[in-house]
C-alpha cells in the first residue's frame, strides 16, 4: 500500500464512523478540511486504544509506540500515514505524548462522573493544546473534550463505561439499560454547550452531543439519517465563537 493509500485509509476509516461530518464539513473551510479530519483520526486511534475489549496489552503496546511516534513528531520526523498532514505543525506534541498513560488509567470504572472526567483531564488539556496549534485557533474547553471521550467510550463499551455511582442494582437487561442511558444524560449535562476552540471541533461536538442526545432519549441516533438536522446543528455551532 502507497503512502497516500495509506493516509486516505485512516481518513475514511473516520469519515465511515461520522457519516454526518459529510453533510456538516460543509461550513468548513476547505483549507482546513483535511488536517481537521487528519486529527479527528487520529484521537479515534487513541479513543479505539481506551476502549479496546478483551486483553488490553496489544492495545497498551499500540499506545507505548504512539507515544513514542508523537515524541518524534516533536522533532518533525514521522512514520504514521496521519503524520503526513499533522507532524509539520508546531503543535506540542511532546505534552499529548506525556498524558497517554491516562488513558489506560481511564478503562478503570470510575467512583462517579466527576471522577470519570478528572481521570482524562490531563490528556484533554494537552489534546486542547495540539488542535488550537493544529487549526489555528484558541484552545477548546477541554471539559468539552473529555465528556466527547467519554460519550465514545459509552458507544464502545457500554456498561463498562458507567461509573459505579450509576450502576444498576439488579441485572436485568431493562437496568442495564436505564444505567447507560443515564449515564449519557449526566454527560450531557456535564458537557459545554460551547466547546469552543476552532470551527472543525465546535462542529465535531455539536454532532457529537447530538448522538448522545438521541441515545439518552431512546432515539435511532441518526448517523447521517438526517441531513437537514445535521446541517442546522453544524450552522449553529459554526456561528458560535466560543
Amino acid at each position: 500500500m502507497s503512502g497516500s493509500q495509506a493516509l486516505d485509509s485512516f481518513l475514511d476509516k473516520w469519515r465511515a464512523r461520522w457519516p454526518e461530518w459529510a453533510v456538516a464539513e460543509v461550513f468548513v473551510p476547505p483549507g482546513q478540511r483535511a488536517r481537521a479530519v487528519a486529527w479527528f483520526a487520529l484521537l479515534q486511534e487513541l479513543d479505539d486504544i481506551l476502549n479496546v475489549q478483551g486483553d488490553p496489552l496489544p492495545a497498551d503496546a499500540k499506545l507505548g509506540w504512539w507515544a513514542t511516534e508523537l515524541c518524534d513528531w516533536q522533532a518533525h520526523r514521522s512514520r504514521h500515514p496521519l503524520g503526513r498532514l499533522l507532524e509539520p505543525a508546531d503543535a506540542p506534541w511532546q505534552r499529548l505524548a506525556d498524558a497517554l498513560p491516562a488513558l489506560v488509567d481511564a478503562r478503570a470504572r470510575a467512583s462517579d462522573g466527576d471522577a470519570a472526567l478528572a481521570a482524562l483531564a490531563g490528556f484533554a488539556g494537552a489534546a486542547a493544546a495540539v488542535e488550537a496549534a493544529l487549526l489555528e485557533a484558541p484552545p477548546a474547553v477541554a471539559p468539552a473534550l473529555a465528556a466527547q471521550v467519554l460519550a465514545s467510550r459509552l458507544a464502545e463499551a457500554g456498561l463498562d463505561a458507567v461509573p459505579q455511582s450509576l450502576q444498576p442494582a439488579t441485572d436485568g437487561a431493562d437496568a442495564r439499560e436505564q444505567a447507560r442511558r443515564a449515564w449519557a444524560g449526566w454527560l450531557l449535562d456535564a458537557w459545554p454547550a460551547r466547546a469552543g476552540g476552532a470551527l472543525p471541533r465546535r462542529v465535531w461536538s455539536a454532532l457529537a452531543r447530538e448522538r448522545l442526545r438521541s441515545f439518552a432519549a431512546a432515539r435511532p441516533p441518526g448517523r447521517g439519517g438526517r441531513p437537514m438536522r445535521t446541517l442546522w446543528q453544524a450552522w449553529r455551532a459554526a456561528r458560535r465563537r466560543s
